[in-house]
């Protein structure tokens, strides 16, 4: 039994009951190890959430920070980077779960050493949206603040998408991306 596959039953339990409502005996059952012996790799839920949590960010940035530093207009990097983001959620939605829904139960001393991982992370974003502000072609008030929503409706999918569903993970993320760089308004005087 090795740790990462520990951590990755833990996800899907944590995902399953909520942190709270897990156990570690649920998490030991979930690998077939005597709690007593789960102890012997990890020493808590919370070592093993925030575990989750690192593991969960550092994919993230793997996946999203070459993105950022490519020599693309920022709404080619920001297009890439919905795409991108909306695919590893659903590809990794256990522990895309864990980092979107359980964040909040780390005691505090493990949540001070998440969030600036966590503030990193969403520096990747602002980034791009200030790229956009310095290249003349967003428009944006408060750049914290749309990072902040543009994670918010993406961070959502994860609780209604469904493989089966109507739509693709690749045509919801082009839907996303359409709708956060074009808007809501039909443009006017031959402007599409």
């Amino acid at each position: 039994m090795t740790r990462d596959e520990i951590l990755e039953a833990a996800a899907q339990v944590f995902r399953r009951k909520g942190f709270h409502g897990a156990s570690m005996q649920d998490i030991a059952e979930a690998v077939h190890l005597q709690k007593a012996s789960l102890y012997h790799h990890v020493s808590s839920k919370q070592e093993i959430l925030l575990a989750l949590l690192d593991r969960a960010l550092d994919l993230l940035f793997e996946c999203l920070e070459p993105l950022t530093r490519s020599p693309a207009p920022a709404p080619e990097k920001l297009r890439q980077m919905i795409l991108t983001y909306l695919r590893t959620l659903t590809e990794e939605i256990d522990l895309a779960a864990v980092l979107l829904l359980e964040h909040r139960s780390l005691e505090p001393e493990l949540r001070n050493r998440h969030i600036p991982k966590r503030d990193r992370f969403e520096q990747l974003w602002r980034e791009v949206l200030e790229q956009g502000k310095t290249e003349g072609v967003f428009v944006v008030a408060d750049v914290p603040l749309t990072a902040r929503a543009i994670l918010g409706i993406l961070n959502w999918t994860i609780t209604w998408y469904r493989s089966d569903g109507a739509f693709s993970v690749q045509q919801i993320g082009e839907m996303y991306a359409d709708l956060l760089l074009n808007g809501l308004l039909k443009r006017t005087g031959g402007q599409e």
